[in-house]
């Protein structure tokens, strides 16, 4: 039952992902905003998380009054909305061609950090939150010559996560399994030259290191700043924005990864040098936070939301 279950799965992944792709535009469009205003009106497990995360950024922003709920649940519907357009056009990436993609990339803030560092010779570690469309970023950067590779959570059935390799493989994107084996890929890329994208605003394996994030303690996972501190290469927070209209535009920051003492202590400063960054870099656009499981230790964890 197992087994036709995950079959399933990976079929209806398929064919959703086959409709994105080759249906209409406006047409695909369409369905997918229905979808995500069908998800946003009924009450879920991952509704409940996520109005929690917005709740808890829109609070941060203005930390003496309380956000009204009327407030979170428009936030929460805008949220699902942008979270549709995330999936549409991911679905659709495989099968953009470069000159779309780099006319749809409208603006790039600090793209000279990116230049600089890759230069250097040393590669370049980009940190990202679930933000807007990361995968849209990827795509333009192995449009303009800066192809990258990044880490990915096997999903079960492993033909769902071949597939999302391929998809990703066709934008553009080199994904390596998450594993014991997965620093030490990024590590040989960046002793090559190459651009890491790393998304970390949530510590999967559980091990991570403890940082204050929008006002409570927490876990980051601690390879971005590893590899940084130990390769030299510059750790560059980033952003990709759905908007305006259809374009995007990307926000790079840089943080320091000066060695000022033992490698763990570096290590626990450059993460939490990290999280403040991703709190600024997630309050610009907070509807667009991909995030729909538990993240802290309070929050609430419904069956059916992962851990």
């Amino acid at each position: 039952m197992g087994d036709q279950r995950q079959r399933l799965t990976y079929l209806t992944y398929r064919a959703l992902g086959t409709l994105g792709e080759y249906l209409p535009r406006p047409v695909a469009a369409a369905i997918t905003g229905v979808a995500a205003e069908v998800m946003a009106r009924r009450p879920s497990a991952a509704k409940e998380v996520r109005t929690h995360h917005l709740r808890r950024v829109l609070a941060h922003g203005s930390p003496v009054v309380a956000p009204d709920e009327a407030l979170v649940e428009r936030w929460t519907r805008r949220s699902y909305r942008a979270y549709g357009r995330y999936w549409f056009e991911g679905a659709r990436l495989p099968a953009t061609g470069r000159a779309e993609v780099c006319s749809h990339m409208w603006v790039l803030r600090g793209w000279d950090h990116v230049v600089r560092g890759m230069a250097a010779g040393k590669g370049v570690v980009l940190v990202l939150p679930h933000v807007g469309s990361w995968e849209w970023g990827g795509s333009w950067l192995a449009a303009v010559g800066y192809p990258m590779t990044s880490v990915a959570e096997r999903v079960e059935p492993p033909a769902l996560f071949d597939w999302f390799v391929e998809e990703r493989r066709a934008m553009g994107l080199t994904i390596v399994p998450l594993g014991p084996d997965s620093g030490g890929a990024m590590a040989k890329t960046l002793r090559s030259g190459g651009l890491v994208g790393l998304l970390c605003d949530r510590d999967i394996v559980g091990n991570g290191v403890e940082v204050d994030f929008f006002g409570e303690r927490t876990t980051f996972p601690a390879g971005p700043a590893t590899l940084a501190l130990r390769t030299g290469a510059p750790l560059l927070p980033t952003a990709v924005y759905s908007g305006p209209g259809r374009d995007h535009n990307a926000v790079i920051t840089a943080l320091d990864i000066e060695r000022r003492g033992a490698l763990r202590a570096d290590v626990a400063r450059v993460t939490q040098d990290i999280a403040v960054a991703f709190e600024q870099l997630i309050q610009a656009a907070p509807e667009q936070w991909h995030l729909f499981q538990p993240n802290w230790p309070s929050d609430p964890r419904p069956e059916g939301t992962g851990g």
